[in-house]
């Protein structure tokens, strides 16, 4: 079914503490947030009607803001009462919620501390970011030519709208040649993330190793496997990860608000098996969200 262009959806739109028609939601082409990435945003998930970890999702968006010098100019009640609102009011049931705050269109240049703070909540239906079939078999990664920044060079640990440039350029790059995702290392060679997920990987003992997240964002979802793992006695290794090693596994998965848990067919030249364990952790996470 063909996709409805995002600026012609209908419904509402949070936008500075109104509900504003979907098409009306506009910003001015002269905006600091356009233009210099002076913008900041959050990704949650909505499972039979309820927001899933709405608090932990709206302390990282402050969190964020704060790291980009921008200062929400709502409370982070406000700013759930108001996910709450615009969840009820498009009906939504199974889907995924999109708030972000960014500099306005009073200031144009680097320097904009004088700038109107922006804030907007707009959520879709959207059952799946990974076509459900690829679940069976797992998707494909290559390598990307772009790396992580080193973490003194960016706010590496903010959800920032210019930290994903080189993750647009990275993902259509593997599309381009066949593949569904693409593994990105950090600045210092070794095994980050993909594009806008966590990484995890199986060893022969049925241990887990995902790369210590310095330099990129410690995921939401990245907690919440974490802490199912030890629920079912799985020891996981946190640790610098080198690409060397990715022949050594022997199962790959990736973790994210869209992603949730997606087993990896192979990364390149290298394969894995979409064993019991990866499914049970799937199924596990299902089954945990939608409570």
């Amino acid at each position: 079914m063909e996709q409805v262009p995002f600026d012609k959806r209908v419904g509402k739109i949070w936008f500075n503490n109104e509900l504003v028609e979907w098409q009306d939601a506009k910003l001015h082409v002269i905006s600091h947030g356009l233009h210099y990435a002076s913008l900041v945003f959050e990704g949650l998930r909505v499972y039979n009607g309820n927001i899933f970890k709405l608090q932990e999702h709206t302390d990282r968006f402050y969190h964020s803001a704060e790291r980009l010098d921008i200062k929400i100019p709502y409370s982070k009640e406000e700013i759930n009462n108001a996910t709450k609102e615009i969840v009820l009011v498009q009906n939504i049931k199974n889907g995924y919620i999109r708030p972000f705050a960014w500099r306005g269109s009073e200031m144009m240049g680097v320097s904009a501390q004088n700038t109107k703070i922006n804030v907007a909540i707009a959520t879709w239906e959207w059952p799946a970011y990974f076509d459900p079939k690829l679940k069976l078999n797992g998707i494909k990664l290559n390598i990307s030519k772009w790396r992580r920044p080193a973490p003194n060079t960016i706010p590496w640990d903010s959800k920032a709208a210019g930290l994903y440039m080189i993750c647009t350029l990275s993902k259509h790059e593997a599309e381009k040649n066949g593949f569904s995702e693409s593994l990105m290392l950090d600045h210092e060679g070794n095994v980050a993330e993909g594009t806008s997920a966590n990484i995890f990987f199986k060893d022969q003992n049925g241990e887990l190793h995902t790369p210590i997240p310095d330099s990129f964002l410690d995921g939401i979802t990245r907690k919440t496997v974490i802490d199912i793992a030890a629920s079912k006695n799985i020891k996981v290794n946190e640790r610098k990860i080198s690409p060397k090693e990715l022949s050594a596994f022997v199962g790959c998965f990736l973790t994210g608000t869209a992603a949730e848990v997606m087993p990896v067919e192979c990364i390149a030249e290298n394969k894995y098996k979409v064993c019991n364990t990866i499914l049970d952790l799937s199924e596990s996470y299902h089954s945990l969200v939608r409570k």
